[in-house]
């Protein structure tokens, strides 16, 4: 089919004209929503990318002289990398007199590939490089498949705390509810009449008639230290204004004089004037004599 017999069916469809396969021959060619087709093309590309694992070597350094309890502890390094889905290059480092010797780091690195048989195998043998001897392990299932265990051991000790989070507020909230009974029968008991504790009413009582009625003995019965000692002042000077006063006259029995509280209080009543004194006369002078 010619170009122009293929770009007036795309007009007449009302599509693009799009190389697929620019280097067949002849070149191949397909009709198409172009903006759709590039719209298509990067969501598949974005989920290629999500669903890509980055392939990450780690690296573990031994000696040849290593101690039992660092090479547990390598090893156990070695173990957890290789469950993750990563490869892992053990190197051997060789100082001084140990280059000579390198069947030394051959029979730790066998060793230790036999002890991670289960979860790596040797995809790089032993060799020698320089001071260092290396080997490649790499891991038994491929890294997405160990992201996906990850995340299923994740959601599983989730969800298995949610669950107890919630046996707990379960249980916590009939505590509050036993609690609660509790308290509300024991407020009902104390609210019902003629149930209440005798002793608390007889004092409430006992106080009430106590603030109504005053002290009898305190206005009855005047202080003995003022009643058995007299003032000394007093009775030995008289007050003058008593003594010049004239002594009233007596009243009659039968006709008492009503008494106003006014002018029998004590701010009412006036001081008595006291007696005038006399004035001497002034001595005459003598007559004179002849």
């Amino acid at each position: 089919m010619t170009v122009e017999k293929a770009l007036r069916l795309a007009q007449d469809a009302d599509l693009d004209l799009v190389e697929v396969a620019p280097q067949a021959r002849p070149p191949v060619c397909k009709l198409m929503d172009f903006g759709k087709f590039k719209y298509e093309s990067a969501l598949k590309a974005r989920e290629a990318r999500k669903k890509a694992t980055h392939t990450v070597i780690k690296e573990m350094k031994l000696r040849p002289k290593i101690d039992p309890h660092d090479y547990e502890t390598k090893k156990g390094h070695v173990v957890r990398f290789l469950g993750q889905g990563d490869k892992v290059k053990i190197t051997i480092m060789f100082r001084g007199r140990e280059q000579h010797r390198p069947e030394l780091g051959f029979r730790l690195l066998a060793k230790l590939a036999e002890d991670v048989t289960e979860l790596g195998w040797v995809e790089s043998a032993p060799k020698q490089d320089g001071r260092n001897m290396i080997m490649v392990l790499g891991p038994h299932r491929r890294k997405a498949d160990a992201k996906a265990e990850r995340e299923a051991d994740k959601e599983v000790a989730r969800a298995r705390r949610r669950a107890d989070d919630e046996a707990n507020a379960l249980r916590r909230r009939a505590r509050a509810a036993a609690d609660g009974t509790e308290d509300d029968g024991g407020a009902d008991e104390a609210d019902a009449p003629g149930e209440a504790p005798a002793t608390s009413t007889d004092d409430a009582v006992d106080a009430t008639a106590a603030a109504d009625q005053p002290d009898a003995g305190a206005g009855d019965q005047p202080d003995a230290a003022e009643a058995d000692q007299p003032d000394a002042a007093d009775a030995d000077q008289p007050d003058a204004a008593d003594a010049d006063q004239p002594e009233p006259a007596p009243t009659s029995p039968t006709s008492p004089t009503p008494t106003s509280p006014a002018a029998t209080s004590p701010a009412a009543t006036s001081p008595t004037p006291k007696r005038p004194v006399p004035k001497r006369p002034a001595p005459k002078a003598p007559a004179p004599t002849d």
